[in-house]
């Protein structure tokens, strides 16, 4: 037999072509759906329910989705405050059913309309996605947010600069560049997004070693060892999409599961 590397032992012509043709459209089918971690992304909302999510708004036991704040409408999953006469404190949160360690989140978000009467005026175009968070079954009645690491979604004011895709550390603390950072939020190195324009964001969280914020594919910030305010290590945990007041719609949620 001769050897594969001679070139006179490879096919030519029409035959190499169709060759090369389905070697291709293999490939293609192999890696449809996947990426780089040889995983694959996984809908956590499926556009019609909010099945595998539970609300709890602060003031009300889990499960009570006080004013219909989350819902679907238009395939989208939409946080709003139709219902509300004032906002109260109300601070909310949609947590997923799974507690998770390695993996990757991305979803697409924007802010409309007006914010809730009563809001805080720093909540004005705010939101955010928690990770490591505690579990819902650990929240008391009037806790208003969930020991977390929160990916903080801002949207711009029409003037100046506001990146998104801060972190901020209700009950948490982190370590940047080195050196434990208890600042309650820091900046990421993100462009502002004014209007109701959609947002990419991404977070890969890498259990108690590392998470990473990306925005439109760019990585704007990076942190390690996420604790508990105490030093306790947080290697899982929960993850929620947050109501605080002003309007905001989610049109894709996505995980991807990563090695440990």
């Amino acid at each position: 037999m001769r050897d594969s590397t001679d070139p006179s032992s490879r096919p030519s012509g029409p035959l190499a072509r169709r060759l090369a043709g389905c070697a291709l459209l293999l490939l293609a089918v192999a890696s449809a759906g996947r990426c780089e971690d040889g995983g694959r992304w996984v809908r956590l909302f499926d556009g019609k329910t909010l099945d595998g999510w539970t609300v709890k708004i602060t003031g009300h036991e889990a499960g009570d989705n006080f004013g219909d704040t989350f819902r679907v409408e238009d395939g989208l999953l939409k946080v709003g405050y139709a219902e509300y006469e004032s906002f109260g404190g109300r601070f909310g949160h949609l947590f997923y059913r799974e507690e998770l360690s390695h993996y990757r989140l991305r979803l697409e978000y924007r802010f409309v309309g007006e914010q809730c009467l009563g809001g805080p005026e720093w909540a004005l175009r705010n939101s955010g996605v928690m990770v490591h968070g505690q579990s819902i079954d650990s929240m008391t009645r009037d806790q208003e947010f969930p020991d977390s690491i929160e990916v903080q979604l801002l949207g711009g004011g029409g003037t100046g600069d506001r990146p998104t895709a801060n972190v901020c550390t209700p009950g948490t603390q982190i370590v940047l560049d080195g050196a434990l950072d208890r600042r309650h939020c820091i900046e990421s190195g993100s462009a502002t997004y004014h209007g109701d324009r959609w947002v990419t964001v991404e977070v890969e969280v890498r259990g108690n070693e590392r998470i990473r914020h990306i925005v439109e594919g760019e990585t704007v910030l990076e942190y390690s060892r996420p604790q508990l305010d105490d030093g306790t290590p947080l290697g899982s945990g929960s993850i929620s999409l947050q109501s605080e007041s002003h309007p905001v719609e989610f049109r894709r949620v996505e995980l991807l599961r990563l090695d440990d």
